[in-house]
């Protein structure tokens, strides 16, 4: 199969953004905002990588640079997974197994596409961003909102 979404549970059901740019996988917007600077900081630093990869994608700039692209923000995407994991943990978010249970979900399944990447099996295409584009904007859009307005709610500073 050449599907990236074999083993992607479906998340919450939240509308996908629209792209509002060309060229651009996803657009920040303030309805991506958590409410939180330091989270909506590495949020807009995923989307801009998605979009480096998307152009890349878009302009065939070659495997090597579309994969050192993905390295990065597969490597990204591990720190800020680090960053809310710590957060939630320290602030005893109820939900927090769930939460961390997306998180390695994703992270088995990106590090099972870069393998298959490596192997010639699949390229990086724009079926792989539209997913990463859609996981990165239910999951703000779901999971990190429902955090966020539970951080909110017991004083975390914005």
């Amino acid at each position: 199969m050449d599907t990236v979404t074999e083993t992607h549970k479906p998340l919450n059901k939240v509308a996908p953004m629209k792209r509002s740019t060309p060229g651009v996988a996803v657009s920040w917007s303030s309805n991506l905002s958590v409410g939180i600077n330091e989270i909506d900081e590495q949020h807009k630093a995923l989307i801009s990588i998605l979009n480096e990869l998307h152009n890349a994608v878009r302009y065939n700039q070659g495997a090597g640079i579309c994969l050192e692209i993905f390295d990065r923000l597969i490597d990204n995407t591990k720190t800020h997974f680090a960053v809310e994991e710590n957060l939630l943990d320290m602030s005893d978010y109820p939900h927090y197994e769930d939460h961390h249970a997306e998180h390695t979900a994703l992270l088995e399944e990106v590090q099972l596409i870069r393998n298959r990447v490596i192997s010639g099996e699949i390229k990086i295409s724009f079926k792989l961003l539209h997913f990463l584009r859609t996981w990165l904007t239910k999951h703000i859009l779901g999971s990190d909102k429902a955090y966020a307005n539970y951080l909110l709610e017991i004083g975390a500073e914005d």
